[in-house]
């Protein structure tokens, strides 16, 4: 995220919410907690995972809308709500009881009552050369997200785990031209081989060496040596989550593939003073997802407080 250098924070640190993470889900939830009049800030390093993408797709209302714009839409909307945004990274978190000390890696310091961890995830792809170089432009993750844009043309999918054998599937409905590189999931099943092939699949064992942009195409090379070319690859990194900076709160995570956080239905986690949203705890959420879960936990976090409102004022009359 960028703010302009005629922008600055508010000289105190003390907070009702403190939101790590600008993306959608932070900011969902950075509304809600702005209507609700609670002071809150958004803390951003400005790595949202879509942002190798030109445009989004399957967001009502958004369709094909370039994901910076609608980020630059929605800290326009929690300002108006006198939310707080700045640019940084968290490097700890402490818990002080009645309040949760985050720690920048500037040395900023902020104190809140509640803290929400919307940090996103990163796409951790195959280690073939060139495929970084072209994710998001012609390597692709998601047939939902990018699929109608490459419709008809030649497709390939590099197949990393047995989900990969689902995305086959989505991907076929796109074009009758699917090649899939199966290396990474071989051996195949009898039956897994009978189903992609039943449906025009052209598997391919070897693995895969090198991809290259070449005009207008990308050239997926094999290790045997033999290239095929294709108008997009997709393809499905490992998600990887870092909450190293979370790590003294003991925050209980799930078995899912990343770890992701254990959060019930209104994004609280195991820690009463921490919520999450977004791909912290659903690696495979697309982005009205995440403004969904960003936005529960806004309420949610909003809620907790209001609760304790009322408990301390108990408190204080007795």
């Amino acid at each position: 995220m960028f703010i302009a250098p005629n922008e600055s924070r508010s000289m105190t640190n003390e907070w009702d919410a403190v939101i790590i993470g600008g993306g959608a889900a932070g900011l969902s939830a950075a509304q809600m907690l702005g209507r609700s009049r609670r002071r809150t800030l958004v803390i951003d390093a400005g790595l949202p995972r879509n942002r190798f993408a030109a445009q989004m797709h399957g967001v009502l209302g958004h369709d094909g809308l370039d994901p910076a714009r609608l980020l630059e839409k929605g800290r326009a909307e929690a300002r108006a709500y006198g939310v707080e945004i700045a640019t940084g990274a968290v490097a700890g978190i402490a818990d002080e009881g009645h309040r949760l000390r985050i720690s920048q890696m500037d040395g900023t310091v902020d104190l809140a009552r509640v803290i929400i961890i919307a940090t996103g995830i990163l796409d951790d792809l195959p280690e073939v050369p060139g495929l970084h170089a072209e994710w998001g432009r012609t390597v692709l993750h998601c047939p939902y997200c990018h699929g109608w844009e490459v419709a008809g043309g030649r497709l390939g999918v590099l197949a990393t785990s047995p989900m990969s054998l689902h995305q086959i599937e989505l991907v076929r409905q796109l074009s009758d031209d699917v090649t899939a590189f199966t290396a990474g999931v071989d051996p195949l099943t009898d039956e897994a081989s009978a189903r992609l092939t039943a449906r025009g699949v052209r598997l391919v064992p070897a693995a895969v060496r090198d991809a290259s942009r070449r005009d207008d195409a990308l050239v997926i090379t094999t290790d045997i040596g033999e290239e095929h070319t294709l108008d997009a690859l997709f393809t499905g990194g490992a998600p990887a989550i870092d909450l190293d900076f979370a790590a003294d709160l003991s925050l209980a995570r799930t078995d899912q593939p990343g770890a992701p956080l254990e959060v019930d239905l209104r994004g609280a986690t195991s820690h009463p003073r921490v919520f999450a949203a977004g791909n912290v705890i659903a690696p495979f959420a697309n982005v009205p997802v995440s403004m969904g879960a960003g936005s529960m936990a806004g309420a949610g976090a909003n809620a907790m407080l209001a609760s304790e409102d009322f408990d301390r004022a108990v408190a204080d009359l007795r």
